[in-house]
C-alpha cells in the first residue's frame, strides 16, 4: 500500500484529489494539508511514501518547501504539482529534490501513474513540465523593456526609473504600457512576477 499525503490549498480540488487517489486499490491517502503551516505536523505523524505538493509559479520560494521536506522527511518522495510549469520552476523543483513533476490539469490516470512511479523510487516528469524546459515561452520583451522592468521591480516611481535609465518620463511610461500589453499583466508588479516566472528577468 502506498501511503500518500496531499498538500493543496484549494479545498475542493484537495478533496477531489484525495477521493480519486483513495479509489485506487494500492493507494491510501492518509492525510491532507490545506497549507504549508500544517504540513510539517502531518508529515511527522504519517511518514507517507509520497507527498503530492502544489507549487505556485507566482511564489518564487515555493521550491524551498520541497527542499525542507526532503531534509526533514527523507523517506517521503515529493511529487510536485503546478498549474503552470516554467523553466525556472522545473529547475528549482528538481534541484530541491522533487522526484516527480505533474501538471494540475493532468488526467487522473497520469496522476496515479506518477504516484506509483515516485513511490517506486523512479523519477517522473509529465509532458507539460518537460515542454516548459524544451520549448520555453518566447520572450516578447526587447532589451530596453527588460531594463525598464528590472528597475521597476524595485518598486521605484516613474520619475526615478527615468532618472536611473537616463530616459524621459514619458518614454518610461510608454515602455511600461507596452510591457503590460505584451505580458497581459494588470500592473507593473504582476508583469515583474510573470517575467520572473518565465525566466526573462
Amino acid at each position: 500500500m502506498i501511503h500518500v499525503v496531499v498538500a493543496e490549498d484549494m479545498g475542493l480540488l484537495r478533496s477531489a484529489l484525495c477521493a480519486a487517489l483513495s479509489n485506487e486499490e494500492d493507494i491510501e491517502v492518509v492525510a491532507d494539508a490545506a497549507g504549508i503551516g500544517e504540513l510539517w505536523g502531518v508529515l511527522r505523524r504519517e511518514h507517507p511514501e509520497v507527498l503530492v505538493l502544489e507549487l505556485k509559479p507566482e511564489v518564487p520560494e515555493s521550491p524551498s518547501v520541497v527542499a525542507k521536506v526532503v531534509a526533514e522527511s527523507p523517506g517521503t518522495a515529493v511529487l510536485a504539482m503546478s498549474h503552470r510549469w516554467s523553466p525556472p520552476l522545473v529547475e528549482a523543483a528538481l534541484a530541491a529534490g522533487a522526484r516527480g513533476l505533474v501538471s494540475k490539469d493532468a488526467g487522473l490516470s497520469e496522476l496515479v501513474r506518477a504516484v506509483r512511479t515516485t513511490a517506486a523510487g523512479e523519477r517522473v516528469i509529465d509532458p507539460a513540465a518537460a515542454a516548459a524546459v524544451l520549448s520555453p515561452p518566447a520572450n516578447p520583451l526587447t532589451r530596453r523593456e527588460l531594463e525598464v522592468l528590472r528597475v521597476a521591480a524595485e518598486g521605484l516611481p516613474l520619475k526615478e526609473i527615468a532618472r536611473r535609465l537616463f530616459l524621459a518620463h514619458g518614454t518610461v511610461r510608454n515602455h511600461l504600457s507596452v510591457i503590460l500589453r505584451k505580458t497581459g499583466a494588470r500592473n507593473r508588479m504582476e508583469a515583474v512576477r510573470l517575467a520572473q516566472r518565465d525566466g526573462w528577468l
